[in-house]
């Protein structure tokens, strides 16, 4: 929704000048369509050829993303850290053992199940229960395991950074391929110096309006999309911080209620619940 706001902002303060000035706008309509043909399909040959295909599917994914409201809310937090103390509590009252069902199939299990969407998250529930798995064997101690959280937590944000990588290299060439296609003008007006001079003048406008696109893509629509989609997934690893740190306070022997204290610690401010909040809602679930 604010992507759609920005973009509206500056197409109106773009234009809007430019025609308050007596600049005629037909003049850039005009050329609009060649334009972005040629910059468009540059650019997006540009993307194919520079990428494996799972980072252009991953971009994709991406940028459907950004036109979509942030899942990573307080009430999401909130019902994440109350499953994180289910089964931990769980696992302290009847022993490690007791949760092995709930670890092997999370699907049929009732604390899972009552946890909504988080319950029922993928990602979530396979990063939860492959590291209470190997809690159960008790083969790993905190150590070692804290390495290998780090180590998937690194791994799933290079996955996802690729196509934030993506996006701001588009950013970057979108300018050059607005020269290009001024170029193209420039050469198409070189060749036609017979015309009489008002033909030359809406030609070298139309050759000059894809430089104005090409950069105008570029800081206005690519950039800002590239540096959403950064911050989104920087949002996502944050929920597995979560986890990791909640799961390892437990393994040094705090009590369930301590242990997602230290896990609602490391959530961003914004989204953070309080201590009361998250202790009421704990209690409430």
């Amino acid at each position: 929704m604010f992507v759609i706001v920005g973009w509206l902002i500056v197409m109106v303060c773009v234009f809007g000048v430019y025609i308050f000035h007596g600049g005629n706008i037909m003049v850039v309509l005009k050329a609009l369509p060649f334009e972005l043909i040629t910059i468009g399909g540059a650019t997006m040959g540009a993307f194919v050829a520079n990428n494996q295909m799972k980072v252009i599917k991953s971009s994709m994914k991406g940028l459907g993303m950004c036109f979509k409201g942030s899942k990573y809310t307080k009430a999401r937090y909130m019902d994440l850290l109350a499953l994180m103390y289910d089964i931990l509590q769980k696992a302290r009252k009847e022993g490690l053992m007791a949760i092995e069902k709930d670890v092997e199939d999370p699907h049929s299990s009732e604390i899972f199940k009552k946890h909504g969407d988080v319950g029922h998250d993928h990602h979530v529930v396979e990063f939860i229960t492959d590291y209470l798995r190997m809690m159960v064997s008790g083969n790993l101690n905190a150590h070692e395991i804290e390495s290998l959280m780090d180590s998937e937590i690194d791994t799933h944000h290079a996955e996802e950074h690729a196509a934030v990588a993506a996006l701001q290299r588009i950013a970057g060439g979108l300018p050059a391929f607005g020269i290009v296609a001024a170029v193209l003008g420039v050469v198409n007006t070189m060749g036609s110096v017979g015309q009489p001079p008002a033909v030359l003048g809406g030609m070298i406008a139309s050759a000059l309006v894809g430089t104005f696109l090409g950069i105008l893509l570029a800081y206005a629509f690519a950039e800002p999309l590239a540096g959403l989609l950064e911050q989104k997934v920087e949002e996502a690893g944050k929920e597995f911080q979560c986890i990791k740190t909640t799961l390892l306070a437990s393994m040094q022997g705090y009590n369930p209620a301590t242990a997602i204290e230290f896990g609602r610690k490391v959530l961003y401010s914004t989204e953070r619940p309080t201590f009361g909040e998250l202790e009421a809602f704990v209690k409430k679930k």
